[in-house]
């Protein structure tokens, strides 16, 4: 028979489902994958349901309800001071993903290149290479996760259609400062190319301010900004999604979601809308909580001999496995030591790794990602568990 899609057929089982599958089979606790242990906002749960019942259940509009494309608007204003268009200059996709596939398919011809930094969200460069363009990767440096200028200067080029900003970053926890952002923002406008910001922890920052690329000068009529309510509201599951970009982007990412999901389940978006809306307290003490169930995991691991990375947002800790020695046989890799803590310890973990281009060499491959959005006691309990395994030699 005639081959599949190269591209699709040489994609390995993403790892979040490798090591996923691992935990179960051994009992361990999954802290692979980011999803919180508990639910979000009950009253939002509560609008969601009785959304059901009152007869609006049909195809939603192609670009979101009203009221929650006004919602978006209203937090653009408040927390970053975007004026925005509601019925123009937001489009309610399925899922941060599905916004990131809609705003690449509006931007990207063949041939087109894509500067992406990393460690990167594993879906960039498979979304970039179906549509025919060519990633040009740039690696921030560890511990400290800097930005390499120059390095990334020479990333952009005549062929550079678009830049993916992660911010604050996935896997990593890094929130770009405003300086980095104003450099980012000048390689931008003088090389004339636009910026996809992936803003889907927005409200997950510890003690960084999170500054939109969006807001600098210039940038405004450049930038496609994405944010989840999954995130924002412990509800990955919803998978509502909200781009904000300028009319004439908007207009053509309203034409790709049009052909890949065309609309999103109406009642979730009435609850993502009240959500929305909340007192900026919620979303203070989202993060503040985040914070200290981040504080947890650093303070146990590092105990016990962990050197742990900066992390200022999102659900993630990056740690070097290379100081806990009893942990370590030989020349171990973090996927080796990964599958072995799942199975020796009871505890999943990613390795970083898996956030590199594999094609590529010198990724690093003593660093770990642990998801820290899940109960203090199950946090507490994982320590123990590798507390334990430490102590057996």
């Amino acid at each position: 028979m005639k081959p599949l899609n190269h591209q699709l057929t040489q994609l390995p089982t993403t790892i979040f489902t490798v090591m996923s599958a691992l935990a179960s089979e051994h009992g361990a606790i999954n802290l692979g994958q980011g999803f919180p242990d508990t639910e979000g906002p009950g009253h939002l749960t509560e609008v969601a349901a009785q959304a059901l019942l009152d007869g609006r259940n049909q195809y939603a509009p192609l670009t979101g309800l009203p009221e929650l494309r006004e919602a978006v608007a209203r937090s653009n204003a408040r927390f970053y001071g975007l004026q925005i268009d509601p019925a123009r200059e937001v489009i309610v996709t399925s899922g941060a993903t599905e916004g990131l596939a809609s705003s690449l398919a509006a931007l990207l011809n063949s041939g087109d290149e894509v500067v992406v930094i990393e460690p990167a969200y594993d879906t960039y460069l498979p979304m970039i290479r179906l549509l025919g363009a060519v990633p040009k990767l740039v690696r921030l440096t560890p511990p400290e996760w800097s930005l390499p200028r120059d390095e990334l200067a020479a990333a952009f080029g005549p062929k550079t259609k678009a830049i993916i900003l992660n911010s604050p970053m996935n896997p990593v926890g890094k929130v770009f400062s405003e300086d980095e952002l104003q450099f980012i923002a000048g390689l931008v406008a003088r090389h004339d190319v636009y910026a996809l910001c992936d803003e889907v922890y927005e409200h997950l920052t510890f003690g960084a301010r999170h500054i939109p690329l969006m807001t600098l000068p210039e940038m405004r009529e450049r930038c496609i900004r994405i944010g989840s309510a999954g995130k924002s509201f412990s509800m990955t599951g919803w998978k509502v999604g909200y781009i904000t970009a300028p009319v004439a982007l908007a207009t053509v990412i309203a034409r790709a979601h049009q052909n890949l999901a065309f609309s999103t389940a109406p009642n979730l978006q009435r609850a993502v809308a009240v959500g929305l809306d909340q007192d900026a307290a919620y979303f203070e003490t989202l993060a503040s909580e985040m914070q200290l169930r981040r504080d947890i995991l650093a303070s146990g691991l590092r105990e016990m001999g962990f050197s742990v990375l900066p992390c200022d947002g999102t659900y993630f800790l990056t740690a070097d496995i290379r100081g806990v020695g009893e942990l370590m046989t030989g020349a171990e890799t973090d996927l080796e030591w990964s599958r072995r803590m799942t199975v020796e310890a009871g505890v999943t973990v990613i390795p970083v790794s898996a956030f590199y281009d594999g094609a590529l060499p010198g990724a690093p491959s003593h660093l770990v990602r642990f998801a820290f959005c899940k109960k203090p006691i199950i946090l507490e309990q994982a320590l123990t568990r590798l507390r334990d395994r430490i102590g057996r030699g």
